[in-house]
């Protein structure tokens, strides 16, 4: 029998994979598990429509991620923040505020958990914060911390 896989099924086939498998197998396991179909003309037509779909899809996709990794790549983040005793911050700057910055200067949403932060930045100065897209994209950001002026009062 020959069948498509519509999941993948260990030590036997990856999705979307043709096989042919014994027919008992494919009858009394694979198709009422949903892990595969009998293969026919038209689901193989199907399945390759959606194959091309998916390629076009994930091309578009990864043009985009390279379009924002160029508008990303060392683009200058400043932080005017607060500080204490020693060049200390009140407080930090966490991945959130330079995703929500980045939104702001290029008008590209970027997930927080895509900034790879160690740990939130505490102290006055420039770092270089890589921001993985996907793949091998992992354009860095300047971010600089400088210290805000305070406010004088009038008596």
């Amino acid at each position: 029998m020959k069948v498509v896989f519509l999941k993948d099924v260990a030590n036997v086939a990856r999705a979307g994979d043709v096989k042919e498998v014994a027919d008992g197998f494919g009858r009394n396991y694979l198709i009422p598990q949903k892990l595969a179909m009998v293969a026919t003309a038209p689901t193989l037509k199907g399945l390759e429509l959606n194959r091309v779909a998916s390629a076009h899809r994930q091309d578009r996709v990864r043009t985009q991620l390279e379009s924002l990794a160029d508008s990303l790549k060392d683009l200058p983040l400043s932080f005017k923040v607060r500080v204490g005793a020693r060049g200390r911050l009140y407080g930090s700057v966490t991945s959130a505020m330079i995703a929500e910055a980045i939104q702001k200067q290029t008008g590209h949403e970027v997930d927080k958990h895509k900034v790879e932060l160690e740990e939130p930045l505490r102290t006055l100065g420039t770092y270089e914060v890589p921001i993985k897209l996907g793949g091998k994209l992992t354009p860095r950001v300047k971010v600089t911390l400088e210290k805000e002026e305070a406010e004088e009062t009038k008596d």
